[in-house]
């Protein structure tokens, strides 16, 4: 096929040159004609003596042949003419005969490699060696001739389409290359076609893109295709190249179906004595999906009877409704449970299923099987109370049990003596009475924590534990008792009235309310002359000093009894009729003495508010308010009042505040003593002395205005009556004489009474 298109090229390339060259010719005669003339200028221009068009070889020849020759004018025949080839492949690709200017292939060659080559050629005269025809330029051009496989690029292909998608929807698309020239002729043109896959799919010829060709492709049916596509050159005619390829088609998949279960009925057994939480049984639901779609949620519709007792939840792993136990079961109570489970999906598509289609329905039926399960208390915990005198045999309480199976066992009672360290109760082993076995101690342990057990009497001897709380209630069976060894000390110059030690008491029983504590001393003859004892009314005593002037060389050592008692003021909650009675009576009679309290309070108020009233009428002017009153006895029943000069103002005595306070120790001594005691009387040394120190003080304090009254010191004892303290009839300092007053005025003056430290300075 090649060999006429050659020749043909030969011929023309024969042709060409040598018009080419004559034309050269007659310019390089007229160029030398001018030189020998000795012009410098040309005024013609000059032609190429060498032009060459494109020469072209075909490939893959392996024959060496002529593809072209190259002939001057100048050549005669007479090989004075040599021919020089140069450039690209000169001398190994091709090759010129230098005497005939015949251009040669040496071997084949590859357009795919070299697709064209630069050539140089020359014409020399081989006498002279001078150039009788300038250098020129030419290209050889490597013909294509189809010798390549098209190649499929970028496999293998792998694809994936969700199912039920529609006709023409785009798979993949596949390419391919052909090294051949795509200019020369069909031998790069190339052309697709599906040889396996239809009539799902389908390929355009020209693109390679593959389509859907098929509707409703379903997943569940077939999930993967296998499409097989071919390639050619030449556009499919035959002689040409060809290859395939492979694109693996997958179908990705969508909710297109809904759950459905296997059975109608599903029947499941468990044991009454199953535990919460045991796996009943597993149903399932078939759902053709796969990954998000084939999730579903199970659940257990309300039935009659009661659903709750069981659940159901759903396996995230296999999609399986596990059904659990929710409660507890009982065999005797009943005996089969029939419901409704439901399974449904999580995620719905309308586009394909209506939403009922999304779910779907069976029924449960779970039998309970009988267990020979042991005796059962009526109460999961007993909590009794019993007093800590109670007498041995003493009832504190019943515990029950009972069998629950249908045979209904006899139980019998024992305290598992394991757990019962005290063996302070015992249990009545036919009913379950529990009764005081020893006498009780609530100091010694306050709770009795017992566990009583109930087995049956049968063969199998199933039995079952409750634990008993046994409160040991307090009563006031203790004498209270210091809180310790007290070993006070007092030093020589201690005051009267001064705290020596406070004291504390602690009692081992544990009264509701807390302890109410009293104090007081050891009750004898005569009171104590050195110290007493001052109850604070909050659970503590201090030891008081009566007297100073305490010295070693009298004494050194003092034994002070002190009696300590409980005020009982919580009630047992174990009382009888008689005591109840009492206790009324003491609240009555508690009424009674309030009410007359308040009345004798308001008479003495009244009596106060009039007393005040009489004083402000006669209440002294501002001018003499810190003026000392003089006052004679000049006869007769009235008494002549004659204000005199300022005399020395009232002032208060250095100290008169250190003996105040010294008296109101002694008051609170002597109220506590007489208190205690109904055996002092007038001679008794303490009360002798406190008499002695008052008339003392109102004799020598000149700070002291006289008393127009008399008051009277009483004890509570034996009833007799002291004698006057007032300092009319005591002795009395000589007054200064009185000084004259201008305008003397005789009138006569209530005196307002003088209080000096109210009430208490006389109560004791």
């Amino acid at each position: 096929m090649s060999m006429p298109s050659v020749l043909a090229m030969v011929t023309v390339f024969s042709i060409i040159p040598g018009g080419v060259l004559s034309d050269t010719r007659s310019t390089q005669g007229l160029e030398a004609q001018q030189i020998a003339q000795g012009s410098t200028h040309l005024h013609r221009r000059l032609k190429r003596g060498w032009i060459w068009k494109q020469l072209f070889v075909p490939e893959e020849d392996p024959t060496p042949r002529v593809i072209g020759q190259l002939k001057s004018d100048y050549d005669r025949g007479e090989f004075s003419i040599k021919y020089i080839l140069s450039g690209d492949g000169a001398g190994d690709a091709f090759e010129i005969d230098e005497y005939s200017g015949e251009i040669r292939t040496l071997k084949k060659l590859d357009r795919e490699e070299k697709a064209f080559y630069v050539l140089q050629a020359q014409a020399i005269n081989r006498r002279s060696n001078e150039p009788v025809e300038p250098q020129s330029e030419f290209i050889i051009t490597v013909q294509d001739i189809n010798d390549n496989v098209p190649q499929f690029q970028n496999e293998p292909y792998v694809s994936s389409i969700p199912e039920m998608c529609l006709i023409g929807t785009t798979v993949a698309q596949v390419t391919a290359t052909d090294a051949d020239d795509p200019m020369f002729g069909n031998n790069a043109k190339l052309i697709y076609s599906v040889l396996q896959g239809e009539p799902y799919f389908s390929v355009e010829p020209k693109t390679g893109i593959i389509v859907t060709s098929w509707p409703n492709m379903d997943r569940e049916a077939r999930e993967q295709y296998l499409v097989v596509v071919q390639v050619k050159d030449m556009l499919g005619l035959s002689g040409g190249y060809s290859s395939s390829t492979t694109v693996t088609v997958s179908l990705t998949d969508v909710n297109d179906n809904g759950p459905t279960f296997q059975h109608h009925l599903y029947t499941f057994a468990v044991p009454e004595n199953a535990a919460e939480g045991t796996t009943v049984g597993r149903v399932m639901a078939y759902d053709g999906d796969t990954g998000i779609n084939a999730k579903m949620t199970y659940s257990l519709e309300d039935d009659l009877e009661e659903s709750s007792t069981f659940i159901i939840k759903t396996d995230p792993v296999t999609q399986e409704g596990l059904i659990l136990l929710a409660k507890p079961l009982d065999y005797e109570t009943k005996r089969r449970f029939v419901m409704a489970a439901e399974a449904v999906n999580d995620h719905v598509d309308t586009r394909f299923l209506d939403l009922e289609e999304f779910r779907d329905r069976t029924t449960l039926k779970i039998i309970v099987e009988d267990v020979d399960e042991p005796p059962v208390f009526l109460s999961e915990v007993y909590e009794w109370k019993v007093p800590e005198n109670a007498a041995v045999g003493t009832v504190v309480g019943s515990v029950s049990a009972r069998d629950t199976d249908t045979v209904n066992n006899p139980i019998r009672y024992s305290i598992d003596k394991r757990r019962d360290n005290t063996k302070a109760f015992k249990v009545d082993p036919n009913n379950g009475t529990i009764i005081v076995a020893k006498a009780l101690d609530r100091e010694t342990a306050n709770w009795h924590n017992i566990t009583v057990e109930a087995k049956e009497t049968t063969q199998s001897h199933l039995s079952s534990s409750v634990v008993v709380f046994i409160k040991v209630l307090d009563i006031n069976d203790n004498v209270p008792r210091l809180a310790r060894d007290y070993q006070p000390y007092i030093c020589e110059g201690t005051q009267a009235g001064e705290l020596i030690q406070l004291l504390g008491a602690v009692d081992p029983d544990d009264p509701v309310e807390g302890h109410h504590f009293y104090f007081s001393m050891v009750p004898e003859k005569h009171i104590n002359p050195n110290f007493t004892i001052r109850d604070n009314q909050d659970n503590t005593a201090g030891i008081v000093a009566r007297r100073s002037s305490f010295t070693r060389k009298d004494r050194t050592q003092y034994l002070l009894p002190v009696v300590g008692g409980v005020e009982a003021l919580a009630l047992s909650m174990g009382v009888s009729l008689q005591t109840l009675l009492g206790i009324v009576v003491c609240f009555i009679t508690l009424i009674v003495l309030s009410i007359l309290m308040l009345v004798v309070r308001r008479h003495r108020r009244k009596q106060q508010e009039k007393l005040e009233v009489e004083g402000k009428e006669l209440e002294l002017p501002e001018t003499v308010s810190q003026k000392v009153l003089y006052y004679g006895e000049t006869g007769g029943v009235g008494a002549d009042l004659n204000f005199c000069q300022p005399a020395v103002p009232l002032r208060r005595h250095p100290r008169r505040r250190e003996r105040r306070l010294r008296r109101e120790d002694v008051r609170a001594s002597i109220r506590m003593s007489l208190r205690e005691s109904h055996l002092i009387g007038p001679d008794d040394d303490v009360f002798r002395q406190f008499i002695l120190d008052r008339l003392t003080e109102a004799d020598l304090d000149p700070y002291v205005p006289p008393f127009d009254c008399l008051r009277t010191y009483a004890y509570e004892g034996s009833g007799s009556p002291t004698g006057s303290l007032s300092s009319l009839d005591s002795s009395t300092t000589e007054l200064e004489p009185e000084q004259p007053v201008s305008n003397p005025r005789t009138s006569t003056v209530r005196l307002t009474p003088w209080h000096w430290g109210g009430e208490e300075d006389t109560i004791f």
